[in-house]
């Protein structure tokens, strides 16, 4: 077992559906709230994926600040960094990449990832939203601790974000960070002194930094994190290695979503497995409801400027 693997990759079974999770890799997920799988799209899907963003990487050096075809919410669709130059561009998040690409629209629908989600929270899954977050060579792009809930809450936590890698991932390229079993706890507030902060208080993040486990993995590997599991990342200090993931958030069918979503689409709401729910399961919970962002990216609501054309 090299570097790249963790100890939570199992092998999976083929059946006629495609690949099926096997009830290891089911109990470790709903034990740690995340999973990392090899094989979550097939080989020449891949490719065609990361040649795709060589190319969103190379379009990036044209721009000075966010651009794009606007969401259907009006935000541009691709933001980068301040740091970010032609000679060292910074991209880093692209909005409902599923919108204008079909490529990213068929791993969205149709990779096997999606029936490793249904095996967890199926047999009915609905789609709610994609994104890709990069970080290119030295970028500082940091995401702070933090779970996905409250920023798409729903009115029960069948709630999954399948990760994607597009490239190869360890510590060394700001790999995901995550603390495991926190799925299974409170939901913790992203406000600080009445403000939406999109992050957890200092004491607690300080806490889940000394408890983080790194997501490492190959690319065409997939983390399938509950969407309570407390979670981070660092910059990535490389000198030449890039770290693109690509986001898709599903959920059971009868979650409907109690706050607006973060990145509206035209596709939110696509029933990707099974069938559609005439009902809404509702469970016991809590949650603030989120503020959501008017720029290109939520790195902006933590602290973090887009570039800037001035």
């Amino acid at each position: 077992m090299d570097k790249y693997q963790s100890n939570l990759m199992e092998a999976v079974a083929m059946t006629t559906t495609g690949v099926v999770l096997s009830q290891i890799q089911q109990d470790r997920f709903w034990r740690d709230g995340y999973i990392v799988v090899d094989g979550a799209v097939a080989p020449d899907a891949l490719t065609r994926l990361r040649q795709q963003m060589d190319d969103w990487d190379n379009e990036s050096r044209a721009h000075t600040e966010p651009y794009g075809e606007p969401t259907v919410d009006g935000r541009p669709r691709f933001d980068m960094g301040a740091e970010h130059s032609a000679e060292r561009p910074a991209l880093r998040r692209i909005n409902n990449p599923s919108e204008i690409s079909d490529d990213f629209n068929a791993a969205m629908t149709n990779a096997p990832m999606v029936d490793m989600v249904a095996d967890l929270i199926g047999p009915n899954v609905k789609y709610h939203h994609c994104k890709i977050n990069t970080k290119l060579p030295g970028s500082q792009t940091v995401v702070r601790y933090h779970q996905d809930f409250p920023y798409t809450p729903h009115t029960n936590d069948d709630v999954i974000t399948a990760m994607l890698l597009l490239d190869d991932v360890d510590e060394g390229n700001g790999c995901l960070m995550v603390v495991p079993g926190t799925h299974r706890g409170t939901i913790d507030s992203l406000f600080q002194g009445g403000t939406f902060t999109g992050m957890v208080a200092p004491a607690l993040e300080q806490d889940y930094l000394a408890r983080q486990v790194p997501i490492e993995g190959k690319a065409g590997a997939v983390c399938l994190m509950h969407t309570r599991l407390q979670h981070g990342s660092e910059p990535n200090l490389s000198e030449n290695r890039r770290r693109a993931i690509y986001l898709c958030v599903y959920s059971a069918a009868d979650a409907i979503p109690i706050a607006r979503n973060p990145m509206p689409s035209t596709l939110e709401g696509t029933i990707v497995r099974g069938k559609a729910s005439a009902t809404a399961r509702m469970i016991p919970l809590e949650v603030e409801l989120p503020q959501q962002p008017k720029s290109a990216s939520f790195f902006t609501v933590i602290g973090q400027d887009s570039a800037s054309g001035d």
